[in-house]
């Protein structure tokens, strides 16, 4: 017995499940090297972002009280412009996760009387109490915002027709979610994101596109904005972030749309120059330089899941050939016992409270109970290895991140093993 194995057999792993693992990886090496190439352009891109921008050791340390003199924010910020190829950005710790970006995006750029326009189907869970899909306090609805929706066609594509007749006078903003959320659609990639971008602008020009950017960042080598997007939009404790930033939040896009959500984060007159870093900038600039790398770590577990999981017989989205288009794995398990089992293995994992069992819970801002495994060293960042779902039909799993594809891989063999110890699986 080599002494790899040896190593997962004392972990806890069968010596079936550790082989069936390890030839489901091996059929894969060639796409983990076309994944690797692709980090290896995004982080030249990255290193040469920070080089144009003259970023200096001073720049790390932060600043305090207003922030007006924070040379170390404003720097990470036209870093951040350059890398996503947009006229501004918006990237602060006050923004206290992807769902408060989005909404500081929309609330800075609607007024009252407008319309909003999503075009991938339903917004996620979050977003919809924002919204005012979900009566809550303070929504966009309750300020005279509307919002208007058209779902993806059953091939998951574009619904290009029902498009043009949604887009009315008073659109002022159409919304694109990247990334599928608790949904069993595909998630879209940034060419299929262009096309409807290309799409929409013909018909109104003037109109505003944003994307919702989370989890899909530095899977491409390019990125929405780069193809007619003025906003887009995301969380610093997924992606982009690569494991250090500790919180925080991104807007990058047109300069007017970047003011305006910056104006809603701080106040009318101030917009971006204020808010200090507070410490904060190293993370932030640190966390970016090793987002490209990381990403491609959590994509090889994403695929390594999707081929182990589709072999056991359940349905994986995406398939375990399909191209990628964010990090986001969902494994459609079928009975809530499986997922239960799917999060303990992953807990089970983890570097932080692997004792810990995870249950589902009133999470807020879900209309479900919520199950989540997630030992990270960031309190619920889902660029570590983390998985989730809500306790209803279909009962499919989301499973995402890994810092390092090592641990990606002992969290999903560590799932079968907790689905075949209970017999919800036969290898």
């Amino acid at each position: 017995m080599d002494k790899l194995k040896e190593y997962y057999i004392s972990l806890g792993i069968d010596s079936k499940i550790y082989d069936f693992a390890a030839e489901t990886e091996e059929s894969l090496k060639e796409r983990f090297n076309k994944i690797d190439l692709v980090a290896e352009q995004n982080s030249v891109k990255v290193i040469r972002a920070m080089q144009e921008a003259k970023l200096e050791e001073s720049h790390l340390y932060g600043a305090t009280g207003y922030g007006y003199t924070d040379t170390g924010r404003d720097t990470l910020e036209k870093i951040y412009a350059n890398v996503f190829r947009t006229e501004d950005a918006l990237v602060r710790s006050q923004i206290t996760c992807g769902t408060h970006a989005l909404t500081l995006a929309l609330s800075g750029n609607l007024r009252p009387g407008d319309r909003m326009l999503s075009i991938a189907g339903k917004v996620y869970d979050t977003l919809q109490g924002v919204i005012g899909v979900r009566p809550e306090k303070g929504s966009l609805a309750e300020f005279g915002i509307g919002y208007d929706q058209v779902d993806l066609l059953p091939d998951g594509r574009f619904d290009f027709e029902n498009i043009k007749n949604a887009i009315k006078p008073e659109t002022k903003l159409i919304e694109i979610q990247r990334s599928k959320g608790y949904d069993t659609r595909k998630s879209l990639t940034v060419s299929e994101i262009a096309e409807a971008i290309q799409f929409v602008k013909s018909i109104k020009p003037d109109v505003i596109v944003m994307v919702d950017n989370c989890y899909g960042e530095f899977v491409e080598t390019v990125e929405p904005s780069e193809f007619g997007a003025d906003m887009v939009v995301g969380s610093l404790i997924k992606n982009p972030g690569g494991g250090l930033a500790k919180c925080g939040g991104y807007i990058c896009g047109t300069k007017e749309c970047v003011e305006n959500a910056a104006i809603r984060l701080t106040t009318p007159g101030l917009g971006k120059e204020v808010g200090a870093s507070m410490g904060a900038t190293r993370d932030f600039l640190q966390g970016l330089f090793f987002a490209p790398t990381v990403t491609a770590s959590a994509l090889k577990g994403a695929i390594f899941a999707a081929n182990i999981y589709e072999k056991l017989g359940f349905t994986a989205i995406p398939n375990s050939v399909e191209e990628r288009a964010d990090i986001i794995q969902a494994v459609t398990l079928g009975n809530p016992e499986a997922v239960k089992a799917f999060c303990e293995g992953i807990q089970a994992a983890a570097p932080v409270d692997s004792f810990v069992k995870p249950v589902p819970w009133a999470m807020p801002g879900y209309d479900s109970d919520v199950i989540m495994a997630a030992g990270t060293f960031v309190s619920g960042s889902s660029i570590e290895l983390s998985a989730d779902a809500p306790m209803k039909e279909p009962y499919a799993v989301y499973f995402q991140g890994g810092l390092t594809y090592p641990h990606a891989k002992f969290g999903i063999m560590m799932s079968v093993q907790k689905i075949v110890e209970k017999k919800l699986a036969i290898l």
